[in-house]
């Protein structure tokens, strides 16, 4: 028997591969009835993945309203302006006004969905570059094994949605990875990005609790801070400056969507002295104050 001598990477090949690390971060998955569902000027800082089993919901994007059905899957990328709807139950046109409840074993699906939606959802991030991707709704026609997948994750949330096992995570991200790759080449040509930029964006969003200057980025990749100023905003059309205090409100968003920290907790985490700094830049680029976004969803269970 001959013997493979490469012991420091353990690959018979000459021949190197290039892989694309891609950090796939679950926000929440879940599985409710709505019986309204006006979400208006919603827009965040994260990924989502919307099916429902019924008819009924639909989803508003650029001034228009895409029917929802059964057979497809609806992707949402961070920073997509849209809003949503019931077909036959449509109260408001401002805010987030959302009643429902989860749906557990004791649910009998089929004595209610005459009026309510059966809507599963799933919030997610993929990190640096991959959340700068072009907005839009991309809709998805599932495969009949897709659909099975689906089955198990909501059959699965209706016993337990709150502790999910190695199993039931490893299914979730599978079926969010499968949905991905099936989104057209064009949309990740888009986060064709200068490899001293990229190493640059990794960096601030790994340490986001940090305070971060324009010559503290621009050695960490040897490059002078004009000369590196300019390539960033080349790169990404924006200032360092902007981007960095968007990336801090983008995740402040993610904390009060997905956690029940304070304000203050929040403004802390994010390198922000107090909580007052911090409240005039959220308003600066939410356009409204963290308190007021914090109290614009309105869920009856």
């Amino acid at each position: 028997m001959r013997y493979i001598n490469k012991k420091e990477v353990g690959d018979p090949s000459n021949q190197s591969q290039i892989f694309t690390n891609i950090s796939l971060k679950v926000l929440c998955c879940r599985y409710w009835s709505l019986t309204l569902w006006d979400c208006n000027d919603m827009i965040f800082p994260y990924w989502r993945i919307y099916w429902n089993k019924n008819q009924g919901g639909m989803l508003g994007y650029n001034d228009k309203l895409i029917p929802m059905n059964s057979d497809h899957v609806y992707i949402i990328p961070p920073f997509t302006p849209f809003y949503t709807r019931l077909k036959k139950r449509h109260i408001f046109n401002k805010g987030i006004n959302v009643t429902g409840k989860v749906i557990n074993q004791l649910t009998k699906e089929e004595d209610i969905e005459a009026n309510s939606l059966m809507h599963l959802f799933i919030h997610f991030n993929l990190g640096i570059p991959f959340d700068n991707v072009a907005p839009g709704i991309y809709k998805l026609k599932l495969t009949s094994s897709q659909i099975e997948e689906i089955s198990q994750i909501t059959s699965r949330l209706k016993i337990e949605n709150i502790i999910f096992s190695i199993k039931d995570n490893l299914k979730i991200q599978a079926f969010i990875m499968e949905i991905l790759s099936r989104l057209e080449k064009e949309l990740w040509d888009t986060i064709n990005i200068d490899d001293r930029v990229l190493k640059t964006l990794r960096f601030i969003e790994a340490n986001l609790n940090e305070k971060f200057s324009n010559s503290f980025l621009a050695e960490n990749i040897n490059m002078a801070p004009n000369s590196f100023a300019r390539l960033f905003k080349t790169e990404m059309k924006i200032t360092l400056h902007n981007f960095i205090q968007k990336r801090k409100i983008a995740r402040a968003c993610e904390l009060f969507d997905h956690t029940n920290n304070t304000i203050e907790e929040v403004a802390y985490s994010l390198g922000y002295s107090d909580r007052y700094h911090f409240s005039r830049v959220f308003k600066s680029f939410t356009g409204v104050p963290p308190a007021k976004y914090r109290s614009g969803t309105v869920i009856t269970l």
